[in-house]
């Protein structure tokens, strides 16, 4: 059995498939690299096939009809043979003293009583037209270089949450999780950093800047102008954030608030992009997403609605969406997020 596995889903990958599997191929044959290859119509396949050849015992290549992210790290997590689990999207990259750091503290995990069900690193925002570079870590929130429960994490700060690029589950604890991701949806890495949660009892976290996620990209998920375009998608992961998991039941006082305040920024999130479009359409799907978790949760809904980022999204009036969109630049700037 591996010791990581690392699904890599691709579509249409042609033009930087190769800096991300170059940086993953350092981690030796302990690492299975799974390339998994969600019918593109570029070279992305041959490209694949190629790595394939030529590290047989590090990388294996599935092919698969389109069925979107979600489709393509489903088959990721059935076929991965590693104790644990990473995602590494196709147009992000690793570093690589952080990556050898984390194999080894790994191969340490394994060996001792208490098995660690998650592990965290930063992340750094690699922006294309950034002269300084974002890091994104947890020092402070999570205690360092310890195993640890909810029982002993800290506070996030609004807007700071554990997000499926600082990741690696254990395999089983995913599997257990009975995570299966939308097809054809984007943005369903918020229901993998989600999801499995619930499962997660134990973790570790390295105060190390392994995973560099490039933002620039005219067609990227993330830049606004395509969020807002797919906005129907945002709003579907949105909604069953809420459907997959009741936090009222939920026994862990500090799991149920930190996923509580997950859902939080993910729900503002929403709300914000359908406020930035400026349609009367989306204004209107915006009521619906808050009519809809009002009846599927009231306690939930004034929770969300009453608290200072609810509230925010939610001023009256056009001055009162103004207000909202000069906030959300404001953080744009501070985090560096696209």
């Amino acid at each position: 059995m591996k010791l990581l596995s690392i699904v890599v889903p691709c579509y249409n990958s042609q033009e930087y498939m190769r800096r991300c599997i170059d940086s993953l191929l350092p981690g030796g044959e302990e690492v299975e690299i799974l390339i998994i290859n969600d019918g593109s119509k570029d070279d992305t396949a041959s490209i694949a096939d190629e790595y394939g050849k030529k590290y047989p015992a590090l990388v294996k290549v599935i092919h698969q009809e389109n069925k979107g992210h979600g489709g393509a790290l489903n088959t990721g997590i059935q076929n991965a043979s590693g104790m644990y689990l990473k995602v590494v999207d196709s147009d992000d990259w690793v570093d690589y003293t952080a990556y050898i750091a984390i194999l080894e503290k790994l191969r340490e995990l394994l060996d001792m009583e208490i098995p660690v069900d998650m592990l965290i690193s930063n992340y750094v925002y690699e922006k294309a037209d950034a002269r300084q570079k974002t890091v994104i870590q947890y020092r402070n929130i999570l205690p360092e270089n310890r195993i640890f429960t909810w029982d002993e994490m800290g506070t996030f700060r609004k807007g700071k949450y554990i997000i499926m690029h600082s990741i690696i589950y254990k395999t089983d604890v995913l599997r257990a999780s009975g995570l299966k991701l939308p097809e054809h949806t984007f943005y369903v890495d918020n229901l993998f950093a989600y999801i499995p949660l619930t499962c997660v009892k134990t973790m570790y976290y390295m105060n190390v800047n392994f995973y560099r996620y490039f933002i620039g990209r005219e067609n990227q998920s993330v830049n606004e102008k395509v969020m807002i375009s797919r906005i129907d998608q945002q709003i579907k992961v949105n909604k069953l954030m809420f459907d997959l998991v009741d936090l009222n039941i939920i026994s862990n006082k500090n799991m149920q608030r930190y996923m509580f305040h997950y859902l939080e920024i993910i729900t503002i999130i929403s709300s914000v992009l359908l406020i930035r479009s400026g349609t009367r359409e989306n204004l209107l799907k915006k009521r619906k997403l808050w009519d809809y978790i009002k009846k599927k949760d009231y306690r939930l809904y004034f929770r969300l609605r009453n608290g200072l980022m609810g509230t925010m999204a939610n001023l009256p009036g056009r001055t009162g969406r103004l207000v909202t969109v000069t906030a959300y630049k404001l953080a744009q700037k501070v985090v560096g997020f696209n």
